[in-house]
């Protein structure tokens, strides 16, 4: 919206740019709208993968939990008459969803067998970093203040780790970096590829990432024994309907509509909500280097933000 409109020109111009504003400040606000789900939900989500560990065995945890996200997703979405993804589509959403979901969370829920879910929050935040090394790839290289937030915040993520080590537990370690890895190299190849557009796209990555995660579960020899309690049992459902459904349509959205530094900036954000969720509710610690680094990590988010809306 400028900021030299006169009162004049309004009637002239008025009307014919109604529609173009009308249709801009809707896709801000699904932009914002889509930034507070993969904030805030999966911020939460790290805390609802340990308690479901505790009736479900990791990549099963995961590859059901997407599976069944998927499958809801694009049952309804074929029954409301959405066209059903070529092959070329099914492709380019299998290696979407094989990187981000099978890569990406199968391997942080793995680690979380051992990792505290703040902490491994914290490893994930590093996410935009490396989707920044990435993205320059293709030649997009982060603009001078996306550079200043990406700085800032990870300087707080360095703070923050002063909370506790990982050094107790290199598989976790290990598991969290590749993980981190995977999901930057993927967000940023997704917008290369064809995959289908809309909801149907988060559909088919759910599908596919699902699949993978359920072979890599059997291959791997792991069972469900026993019926999971109430507790695993709400855990996946949450992270079934918010988690999966919710905030990973909010992330396809925003990675076909925003640079890759704004789309991951979530990963400041997400360490701060599981802290504070692990404290109020599984009674983890948090140092005075946790209270420190908390609102540094949110302003590296801000000026990320705010370099976008200039640019």
């Amino acid at each position: 919206m400028g900021t030299n409109i006169q009162a004049k020109p309004i009637s002239t111009v008025g009307p014919r740019s109604t529609p173009a504003v009308a249709a801009s400040d809707s896709k801000s606000l699904s932009i914002w709208l889509s930034l507070l789900a993969v904030y805030f939900i999966w911020g939460s989500t790290y805390l609802a993968i340990r308690i479901a560990l505790g009736g479900f065995p990791p990549f099963l945890l995961a590859g059901i939990r997407f599976v069944i996200a998927g499958s809801l997703m694009y049952t309804f979405l074929r029954l409301r008459g959405t066209p059903n993804p070529t092959r070329k589509e099914w492709s380019g959403a299998a290696i979407v969803g094989l990187l981000l979901l099978l890569g990406g969370n199968g391997l942080v829920t793995f680690a979380e067998q051992w990792v505290a879910s703040g902490l491994a929050a914290l490893v994930v935040a590093t996410v935009p970093i490396f989707a920044a090394l990435f993205a320059g790839i293709w030649g997009r290289w982060p603009t001078r203040r996306e550079w200043l937030g990406l700085g800032i915040g990870f300087v707080g993520v360095a703070l923050l780790s002063l909370d506790g080590g990982m050094s107790s537990n290199p598989l976790g370690a290990a598991a969290l970096l590749l993980a981190t890895i995977s999901w930057a190299f993927g967000s940023v190849w997704s917008r290369y590829l064809s995959v289908p557009r809309g909801p149907m796209g988060s559909a088919a990555e759910l599908l596919a990432g699902g699949v993978g995660l359920s072979v890599l579960g059997f291959g791997t020899g792991e069972q469900i024994t026993s019926v999971p309690g109430p507790g695993p049992l709400f855990a996946m459902a949450y992270l079934i309907i918010f988690g999966s459904i919710v905030a990973f349509t909010a992330y396809s959205y925003l990675l076909q509509r925003v640079r890759p530094s704004l789309a991951t900036s979530y990963a400041y954000v997400n360490p701060a909500v599981a802290l504070m969720l692990g404290v109020g509710l599984a009674g983890e610690q948090v140092t005075m280097f946790g209270l420190i680094a908390l609102p540094i990590i949110l302003a590296g988010v801000a000026i990320v933000l705010l370099a976008r809306s200039k640019s």
